[in-house]
């Protein structure tokens, strides 16, 4: 029966393998929604001239972005290697929101400077 136990094992890896992959994208939402709100506070930090902290918010959501982009880069490198990824719904948000919040890091920073600008303008 060396079969049926082979088959039993090869469920239980999958099982695991899915498990891991939900865990994967639940760090990976996390980190990047961590990011996000770091870069939305940088925002608004700028819009009062406070760009010092808004600089020190856009480094937080850099590190807590990175992390988000380290665990999906752990799981293309596995793909890559061979493993076989289930594509989930929840996988599929989490590289949502990987990409959305690049988006608004990049959107933040010209803001921040943007409104450099206004502020020397406005403080002549």
């Amino acid at each position: 029966n060396r079969i049926n136990d082979y088959n039993k094992f090869k469920e239980l890896e999958r099982g695991l393998l899915m498990n891991d992959i939900q865990m994967a994208s639940f760090k990976i939402i996390s980190a990047v929604g961590t990011a996000k709100s770091y870069y939305i506070e940088a925002i608004r930090f700028s819009e009062n001239g406070e760009f010092e902290k808004a600089q020190e918010n856009m480094e937080k959501g850099k590190e807590s972005y990175k992390e988000g982009h380290e665990v999906h880069f752990k799981l293309i490198q596995e793909e890559a290697g061979g493993g076989n990824q289930d594509v989930t719904v929840l996988l599929v948000h989490a590289e949502d929101q990987l990409m959305s919040t690049e988006t608004i890091q990049l959107l933040a920073e010209k803001m921040i400077n943007a409104n450099k600008r206004l502020y020397k303008l406005e403080n002549k």
